[in-house]
């Protein structure tokens, strides 16, 4: 496993069985930790780090993948919440799908609101952010809130991949971070 030799056995389910995240949790209170993730679009594939949330508050949501129905809902769901914020916060969604089916999703699904990442590379997300699930090699769903000095102000770490997040607590966490 690149990055981390922590894991956490039975921190999450998926559909019931207990399974592994490689990483330490996210805490809140902690400085965000590095990340590199790769999107694709018009000027190609480019890089999306941590850096490029400075400034703004941020909401990062961590889905397993765009091709499954609770993903597509949660990244639908946080893309019109966040209509309402404008460019006053930066929002990405990460997963392990490849950087193109994740354009084409949002491009099919008018999703404006929200940038993609992709951790296809090395995983370094789902390590250092303490998501990647070990026996599947997937990222667990979770939810983020970061103040716009990259301080984490709300995390989710949803127990059961296959539910829906707080969209409530996290928009609503964004907003405090706002102000």
């Amino acid at each position: 496993m690149s990055g981390s030799s922590v894991t956490r056995p039975g921190a999450v389910t998926f559909k019931g069985n207990p399974l592994t995240l490689v990483g330490e949790a996210v805490t809140v209170g902690a400085a965000a930790p590095d990340f590199d993730v790769v999107s694709y679009g018009a000027g190609g594939m480019t890089h999306i780090r941590k850096a490029d949330l400075a400034g703004k508050p941020a909401i990062i949501s961590v889905v397993p993948s765009l091709d499954t129905p609770v993903c597509q809902t949660q990244t639908k769901v946080f893309n019109e919440r966040l209509s309402a914020l404008g460019d006053k916060v930066t929002a990405l969604t990460v997963s392990l799908d490849l950087p193109f089916a994740m354009n084409r999703f949002c491009g099919a699904e008018s999703i404006t609101n929200m940038k993609v990442g992709s951790d296809y590379m090395d995983r370094s997300f789902g390590t250092s952010w303490g998501v990647l699930i070990d026996e599947l090699k997937i990222l667990a769903r979770a939810v983020f809130v970061l103040d716009a000095n990259g301080t984490v102000v709300y995390a989710e770490p949803v127990p059961e991949v296959a539910s829906e997040p707080n969209y409530d607590a996290a928009i609503e966490a964004l907003e405090k971070a706002v102000g």
